[in-house]
């Protein structure tokens, strides 16, 4: 038995460094500093695998812990899927690995379904776009799931849902307004449009959605617009801890009682929650309030995260 313990440990860590390598991106010193290990031990697990044929595109060895994490959170939260990915210093390299682990799962769940295909807007969603080889059925289609924001930075709800649709050779709608109007009223305003209404209606019906989530820190995208910059403090004092495509919710995943989550042209989290396939694409330690937020509210039905996130989900009350 101490043997056969001893040796999954071995393939675990061989796991974690080859991951880390040829996944995260990080040096052989960062990784023998990461794990405490020497460097020349790093370098002697990377040539390993290397020979083995472990390592091709993807690595082949199963990071276990992560499993275990994964299904811990899902059976928590009532989730039908969790991937959990390894903690990546890096906050950029993080997102990617987050994103892309997202991109595989997606790949699997449409690969030749005539579906609806929802996405949102984010820096970790645009990266999911590169590990999508499988392609839905021709009939399917893509629609952004909020309107957009007036800063083109490639994260943006049309850039991203554009990425999609090129991939996947399908038709894309835009919520082709901002994602906060003026007023409550300004919005039906805008919605009587009926082409708007129709790209809403899409959102609604779409089978597939996959979004993210933001913390409500001052150098986010959307607290940079200037009506949420404006409303902030409000905002906070009335609870929130985050924002669910441009809704913001309190730490039991209840919408605040304020104006904006009046005006937010985007599908409401409550449509989100009645999708066959629903997906939260999201870590960092600054999300885990909203991702449990989220999660409390039943909002998704799978998750991709990293393990930080995973461990805080586990830990206290649900």
């Amino acid at each position: 038995m101490r043997a056969d313990i001893e040796g999954l440990n071995d393939e675990l860590e061989r796991a974690r460094v080859a991951w880390f390598y040829f996944v995260g991106g990080l040096t052989q010193q960062e990784i023998a500093s990461q794990l405490n290990l020497t460097r020349l031990k790093v370098n002697k697990i990377i040539g390993q695998v290397r020979a083995d044929g472990m390592v091709h595109v993807d690595v082949k060895l199963p990071l276990s812990d992560c499993i275990a994490l994964g299904e811990a959170v899902g059976e928590r939260y009532g989730l039908v899927e969790v991937v959990v990915v390894p903690d990546v210093s890096d906050y950029i390299e993080q997102k990617r690995v987050i994103g892309e682990a997202a991109g595989t799962l997606t790949a699997a769940l449409i690969e030749g379904k005539d579906l609806g295909i929802g996405i949102a807007s984010g820096r970790t969603l645009s990266f999911a776009v590169r590990k999508i080889p499988a392609k839905p059925h021709p009939r399917s289609w893509v629609v952004g799931l909020t309107g957009g924001v007036t800063r083109s930075s490639g994260t943006n709800t049309f850039e991203v849902a554009t990425s999609f649709a090129r991939l996947m050779s399908v038709e894309c709608h835009y919520l082709t307004a901002p994602i906060y109007c003026a007023t409550a009223e300004s919005r039906e305003a805008l919605l009587l449009n009926d082409e708007l209404t129709d790209v809403l209606a899409r959102t609604e019906i779409a089978d597939f959605g996959m979004t993210s989530c933001g913390a409500l820190t001052q150098d986010t995208t959307l607290t940079q617009i200037r009506v949420v910059k404006d409303h902030l403090d409000d905002i906070l004092r009335l609870g929130a801890v985050g924002e669910l495509m441009g809704c913001f919710l309190d730490m039991q995943g209840r919408p605040i009682d304020h104006f904006l989550n009046e005006s937010v042209m985007a599908l409401s989290p409550d449509k989100l929650k009645l999708k066959p396939y629903s997906v939260l694409v999201s870590g960092g330690i600054d999300k885990i309030q909203i991702i449990r937020a989220i999660l409390r509210g039943g909002y998704v039905n799978r998750l991709v995260t990293n393990e930080g996130v995973a461990r805080a989900l586990l830990a206290g009350p649900r």
